[in-house]
């Protein structure tokens, strides 16, 4: 009944909305939650989560948040390693001492 009052009063797509919702909004994310999930996502090897990830924000949001979860990541390693960041990074990624 309720739901025919509200179609009535105003119009469909907007009743079918607040019945699918629920009268509440989807929740967003932050460009570090969909970089941590891209990242993780990535290392699992899982396409739909990394696909889910990359439309929570936009590209270029989602390249700051990996950019700054690699230079964070590289620092924590470094720490534990008692190494620099630069000697990490690159061992990192394979790449010959320079």
């Amino acid at each position: 009944m309720w739901g025919r009052i509200r179609e009535r009063l105003t119009g469909p797509a907007v009743s079918a909305r607040a019945e699918r919702g629920g009268g509440r909004e989807k929740r967003t994310h932050n460009l570090f939650e969909a970089a941590a999930a891209y990242v993780s996502a990535c290392a699992e090897d899982d396409q739909d989560r990394i696909d889910e990830a990359a439309a929570w924000v936009s590209p270029e949001a989602l390249s700051f948040g990996v950019s700054e979860l690699a230079c964070r990541a590289v620092i924590a390693l470094a720490r534990e390693r008692d190494e620099s960041p630069r000697k990490v990074a690159r061992d990192l990624l394979g790449l010959p001492v320079a």
